[in-house]
């Protein structure tokens, strides 16, 4: 059984910095490219970071510079550093893994999900 877990979100101020957490059981995220979506109302999922598997990553271009998304193979767990938060940054956060083919970052590609944290920023 497959679950992904988030943690790491929270309220912040405009400028200020979060550290989201994903920590997957029964896969490695060795094993699967891993990604951070995001959603907020009204709005389309959209593809934040994604990391794959020979850790080469890719990123919306709106994060680009902000947030850097990693992993640590030994513990097995996914990360996003977010830096310099804008409002327009808040959201629900959702970790995801697969076997992308055609974009890291189309949600479509992706399999496993988890239930999201929320990141707030004003």
């Amino acid at each position: 059984h497959v679950q992904l877990v988030e943690s790491g979100g929270g309220s912040v101020q405009t400028g200020g910095s979060l550290r989201l957490s994903c920590a997957p059981s029964g896969l490695s995220v060795s094993d699967f490219s891993m990604a951070w979506f995001r959603q907020s109302p009204g709005k389309e999922r959209e593809g934040v970071a994604a990391i794959r598997r020979d850790d080469h990553t890719a990123y919306t271009n709106s994060v680009k510079g902000r947030f850097t998304i990693s992993k640590d193979n030994a513990g097995n767990t996914l990360y996003l550093q977010m830096n310099s938060l804008k409002p327009e940054d808040t959201a629900m956060y959702y970790c995801a893994a697969g076997q992308p083919w055609r974009s890291l970052l189309r949600d479509v590609e992706y399999g496993y999900w988890g239930q999201g944290t929320q990141v707030t920023v004003s």
